[in-house]
């Protein structure tokens, strides 16, 4: 059983930066930030890897930085030059691969607002 512990989010004026973290509680093969903006369906934002790749969906390139420290066993989003299209609910979802089979683990979420 792995849990998810998400943190970081908040209000933030367009322009700013927030980091969001993901706490992991055992081992996990990759992370996923996803958003989900209220009557939008829930988006993949970002991914990284146990090896360090990651990738963006094209929306948040140049301005996201997904990063993962292996002793702390956490995923950050480091979100720049944020844009009121960021609002939403941040959710981490964890993939454990054992035995050959995949199970995933979603976070509570965190709240994202950018307005002015």
């Amino acid at each position: 059983q792995v849990q998810l512990v998400e943190s970081g989010g908040g209000l933030v004026q367009p322009g700013g930066s927030l980091r969001l973290s993901c706490a992991a509680s055992g081992s996990i093969f990759s992370i996923s930030w996803y958003r989900q903006a209220p009557g939008n369906e829930r988006e993949l934002v970002a991914v990284i890897t146990s090896g360090g790749s990651t990738n963006y969906v094209d929306s948040v390139k140049g301005r996201f930085t997904i990063s993962r420290d292996n002793a702390k066993n956490t995923v950050y989003l480091q979100m720049n030059s944020l844009k009121p299209t960021d609002t939403a609910v941040y959710y981490c979802k964890a993939r454990q691969i054992k035995g050959g089979s995949s199970t995933y683990y979603w976070g509570q979420g965190t709240q994202v607002t950018v307005s002015s």
